[in-house]
């Protein structure tokens, strides 16, 4: 029977470490047979489309379809469903909220790859964009490192008053709002950058030697976070090369392969190095991969099994559940 599985289901079934142990086993896994490309359709409206991502991942006998639909001005901003299948039979396993999934695979992903490439004594956080994104990745970095220091800013800054409260809390450290970009990135060991911004926000001028700056807005054309002159003189680390240079961080700075020193599976499996010395700009972009749908939506349907959680589906759904994914 099909499991529905809406926000609340997987806020209270997923937790950061066991994502974060899947998606790591993910990038250290062999590439899966299907490129990892995703079919985009604009909608009405500024920014707004709908993207169909297939996702398989080595090990899991399942693969993902997620159908998604971005509108940058609403909260929240994606609104579809990860649907979860059986890989010998296609048997529809679980329809997940999209929403939810893709914060959590997006935010977490991104804090193994920062973990990954931030000095070992980088301890001062700023995150630039206050939405679900950047929500996780300090959830995830909280899991892998300590953090002494937290600087929020969102051109919201009620958004930023409440994440700074909130995360402050969470990493047990001081938390403060900024009221500029230039002044939150001042001192900043790591540097956080969710926005839906499509000109660049930071320049090589902002960032200090030897600080990591993750950006998670170029994930198709036209977004844009951070300036060339930044990206050429930072060691660059992406998810994937040819998605970075069609459409990523690469593209939108009008950059090329060159510029790349690599994946972060090659840094996880040893293939690659990550930051080479302590005082140079390391920065992880990237687009996102469908397998990561995967990775979390399979840990979320055997933990909502072990469980008993999640509507039955079609036959089933209706008791105790609608299809409202957002509840």
């Amino acid at each position: 029977m099909t499991l529905l599985l809406s926000r609340s289901d997987l806020e209270g079934l997923l937790d950061p470490a066991d994502c974060v142990a899947a998606l790591r086993r993910g990038f250290t896994a062999a590439p899966a047979e299907v490129a990892p490309r995703r079919t985009i359709t604009p909608l009405p409206g500024p920014g707004g489309a709908t993207a169909l991502l297939p996702g398989l991942v080595e090990g899991v006998p399942a693969y993902t379809v997620k159908v998604n639909a971005k509108f940058p001005g609403r909260r929240p901003a994606l609104r579809g469903v990860v649907c979860l299948h059986d890989l010998d039979t296609g048997e529809l396993l679980a329809l997940l909220d999209s929403a939810t999934v893709t914060a959590w695979r997006t935010g977490l992903a991104a804090a193994l790859g920062t973990h990954a490439l931030a000095r070992r004594d980088a301890e001062t956080l700023t995150v630039i964009g206050a939405g679900a994104q950047s929500e996780l990745v300090v959830r995830g970095l909280s899991r892998l490192r300590g953090v002494r220091a937290l600087t929020v800013f969102d051109i919201d800054a009620g958004r930023a008053a409440d994440f700074a409260r909130r995360h402050g809390a969470l990493l047990g450290a001081p938390a403060s709002v900024a009221p500029d970009l230039r002044t939150a990135v001042h001192g900043a060991e790591i540097v956080i950058v969710a926005t839906w911004s499509r000109r660049p926000l930071l320049h090589a001028a902002d960032i200090a030697p030897g600080t990591q700056v993750t950006s998670l807005g170029a994930d198709e054309p036209g977004k844009s976070e951070l300036a060339a002159d930044l990206l050429k003189g930072a060691r660059v680390v992406v998810d994937d090369i040819p998605l970075a240079v069609e459409m990523g961080v690469l593209a939108n700075a009008g950059l090329g392969v060159e510029h790349a020193a690599g994946t972060l599976s090659d840094l996880l499996c040893g293939q690659a190095p990550g930051r080479v010395k302590d005082s140079e700009i390391t920065v992880y972009a990237p687009v996102g991969l469908p397998w990561q749908d995967l990775a979390v939506a399979w840990t979320a349907y055997h933990a909502a099994a072990g469980a008993g959680a999640g509507a039955g589906g079609p036959r089933g759904a209706g008791v105790g559940h609608t299809f409202d994914f957002l509840s």
